[in-house]
């Protein structure tokens, strides 16, 4: 079904991961729109992906809370710290195969300030972040090969950004700084 709706509304990937690539981090920016969350849908079947994905727990109340889980939502309790990244690390740790995909800016608004628990799940866990970008100007969703840290946030989030403020988002104005 997402891929009839995918091709319908003129989209197509660029890149993809790697079969072989059992562990990661993908994060999607810029985050400007709700229409992110169908398309990150459509973009996950499209390339065959079982990628969970994190949503503030508000959206996981009745009565669509169901959905949310169902479509591979995990709920985030951003008003208090409550070790989140340690949580995920320990699934990372669990599991076989597990990625989970994460907007850097935790919100839909301007915000020029990413969160950073993306990168420390990702340094903690010892695994790559693959970054993905809704280009909605020529309509690709383009998948970029696994980026590992150096362990140096400012320098990574540098690399990560200058990727991302080429890209524009649906509401450009909101996008990556």
């Amino acid at each position: 079904m997402y891929n009839f709706f995918f091709k319908l509304f003129g989209w197509k990937t660029v890149g993809a991961v790697s079969p072989d690539l059992k562990k990661f981090v993908m994060i999607i920016a810029p985050h400007t729109s709700n229409w992110d969350f169908f398309l990150g849908l459509a973009s996950r079947s499209v390339l065959g992906l079982e990628t969970k994905y994190v949503a503030k727990k508000e959206l996981f109340r009745f009565p669509f809370g169901w959905i949310f889980k169902n479509l591979g939502g995990y709920p985030v309790d951003r008003s208090k710290s409550n070790n989140f990244v340690d949580a995920v690390v320990e699934v990372f740790k669990t599991e076989p195969e597990f990625s989970i995909c994460i907007t850097p800016e935790g919100t839909r608004s301007y915000a020029p300030v990413w969160k950073t628990g993306f990168y420390y799940i990702a340094q903690k866990a010892g695994i790559p972040i693959v970054m993905v970008a809704f280009n909605y100007a020529t309509k690709e969703v383009v998948v970029e090969p696994p980026f590992y840290l150096s362990g140096d946030i400012e320098k990574d989030f540098e690399f990560m950004k200058n990727y991302y403020r080429k890209v524009p988002g649906r509401n450009p104005k909101k996008g990556v700084i």
